[in-house]
């Protein structure tokens, strides 16, 4: 696996520290576990940041402050998530922190193309899912509110910033306007964290955007 495409320093560095949302923190573990470079890099900057708290001062906490904590934790209600893991989680074409995850029903969102949501806890305004495509398919061209994550897992798909396959990560954000051709060889399976709404460009992208619920 020859990875070329990689996830942006801001991101690595939120990875290895801690501030990512729940969906994005899925993405960097997905992404870490499938590239060596991502890997070490991560485990530098935990190094990083241990040996800066190791030269920070402490404060004391206050009387009970734990047993308050846990005492809220043990108040959560259990998850609600029930039976919800899919089939699609014992798919080999999945890494192992995937497959540990809990997936709702598998829908249609266009023509060729299938999306699985990924249940996650708390109240995050990033999701989770994964993305099947048709081989040859065209993606509407496009650009986002927010910002979209995706780790190819499996086959292909190019766009302006170049060639994407397996392990390769592609960032995208409201300065970003591209749209994804799925290679021809074999369906593309990516894992997608997004924040915000699809928004497709020109007048059909307008019009159809709205139809796709991501």
């Amino acid at each position: 696996m020859t990875i070329k495409h990689h996830p942006p320093e801001h991101l690595l560095a939120g990875f290895a520290c801690g501030p990512l949302e729940e969906a994005d923190r899925l993405a960097m573990a997905v992404h870490a576990g499938q590239c060596p470079t991502c890997r070490r890099l991560v485990k530098a900057l935990e190094q990083m940041g241990g040996a800066a708290l190791e030269h920070t001062a402490s404060f004391p906490m206050r009387p009970h402050a734990l047993s308050e904590v846990l005492a809220q934790v043990d108040a959560k209600p259990a998850s609600a998530l029930g039976d919800t893991r899919a089939t699609s989680a014992h798919d080999p074409d999945l890494p192992n922190v995937l497959r540990r995850c809990h997936f709702g029903k598998m829908r249609r969102v266009a023509p060729g193309v299938k999306m699985q949501p990924i249940i996650l806890p708390g109240t995050d305004k990033s999701r989770a899912f994964l993305l099947w495509s048709a081989p040859g398919l065209k993606m509407l061209d496009h650009t986002h509110s927010g910002t979209e994550l995706t780790c190819v897992l499996k086959g292909s798909f190019t766009h302006e910033g170049g060639y994407y396959g397996p392990g390769d990560f592609d960032y995208g954000d409201d300065d970003v306007d591209h749209q994804p051709i799925v290679g021809n060889d074999e369906p593309c399976l990516c894992f997608v964290a997004m924040s915000g709404t699809l928004k497709g460009n020109g007048w059909l992208g307008r019009i159809v955007s709205p139809l796709i619920r991501l």
